[in-house]
């Protein structure tokens, strides 16, 4: 069973963060969450990605609890694995420690084969300033579509 429907974006996101660099990486899910992904009952209210030991976390992700879990069911603010290889992990370890760089969230989704994968950004935080050019820019866009149709 292939369900590729299921495509949860990080709205607040690329307005807050610049985003330099995306990776997409897996994400270590237990059988009651992944239904509630099916059913995209994800929020990335406040998530982010943090190191331990090594390994990339994603804390403050909000995946509701599935209803006809029963006993099985799952902590839904609980803090999740990424799986990346160690390549990647350590390229962007150093990048977060030198530059004040920080890793978002940016969407989930599910692959062809019904896996739960996350694309993540590498970003650096948006001053007031910049989220007003953002915000001009989109509605200049929005304005150009309007009067091209």
């Amino acid at each position: 069973m292939s369900d590729t429907s299921v495509f949860i974006k990080n709205r607040p996101a690329t307005f807050e963060y610049a985003i330099e660099d995306r990776l997409k990486a897996g994400i270590v899910l237990t059988g009651s969450e992944i239904k509630s992904v099916r059913n995209s009952k994800v929020s990335f209210n406040d998530s982010y990605c943090f190191y331990s030991k090594g390994e990339l976390w994603i804390k403050s992700l909000h995946i509701a609890e599935y209803v006809n879990a029963g006993y099985a069911s799952h902590d839904p603010i609980r803090e999740r694995k990424l799986l990346l290889n160690r390549r990647e992990l350590n390229k962007w370890q150093a990048k977060v420690k030198e530059k004040g760089l920080t890793i978002v969230p940016l969407n989930m989704y599910l692959d062809e084969n019904g896996r739960a994968k996350m694309e993540i950004g590498l970003g650096k935080g948006k001053k007031l300033h910049d989220k007003r050019e953002t915000t001009k820019n989109r509605e200049v866009e929005r304005d150009m579509k309007r009067y091209i149709k």
